[in-house]
Parts: C-alpha cells; structure tokens; sequence
C-alpha cells in the first residue's frame, strides 16, 4: 500500500498527476516557487519560497531542500510554516511565524 517519498524541492513549478481508488485523478507537487502565506490578521499573499530554514521531520531535509508538513521556510515577506502536505496536494500552504512582518 502506498507509494515511495518523492521529495519536493524548491524550484520552477512542477506537477505530477496520479491515479486514485475509483479511478479519480491527484495532483501532486514535484517542485515549488510560491506559497500561500496568511498572516494572523487573516490576509493571504502569494509570495515566492527562498529557502528552508528547519524541517523537525529530518533533519537533513533542511541542507537538501525538500518541502514537508511543518517545515520552516523562509519567503519574501519573512518565516513561515508549511501547514499542509505538499506531496499530496498541488499547492503550498504556510502560516507567517509570530513576529514577522
């Protein structure tokens, strides 16, 4: 059951569709540039991925690259947290850190 880890990196932007139970179709991300990053007033900005600063996953994770739930990322606009599972869903999601602006 299941599939292997494909890690995702940052990068152009890259899809990947796969075939689901009952025949549904998933995309999937293979690489990514932007992030939705809300801030706690609410408001959400697309703003572009600059690097990964921690991942508590693995550790190793961090010097490669690689995008995974709660992963800390750096963006344009400051540090933020991934939220949702980007190998399962074709879109980043993070949340900007306490403090940031």
């Amino acid at each position: 059951m299941g599939e292997d880890f494909v890690p995702i990196q940052i990068g152009p932007v890259k899809r990947r569709e796969k075939r689901c139970m009952g025949g549904r179709r998933k995309l999937c991300l293979l690489s990514a540039e932007f992030a939705n990053v809300s801030d706690s007033s609410g408001k959400t900005r697309k703003v572009r991925i600059l690097s990964v600063l921690e991942n508590p996953a693995n550790r190793d994770f961090a010097r490669t690259g690689t995008l995974t739930k709660g992963a800390i990322i750096q963006t344009e606009i400051g540090k933020a947290r991934v939220v949702n599972r980007p190998g399962q869903e074709p879109i980043v999601n993070a949340v900007l850190l306490e403090g940031e602006k």
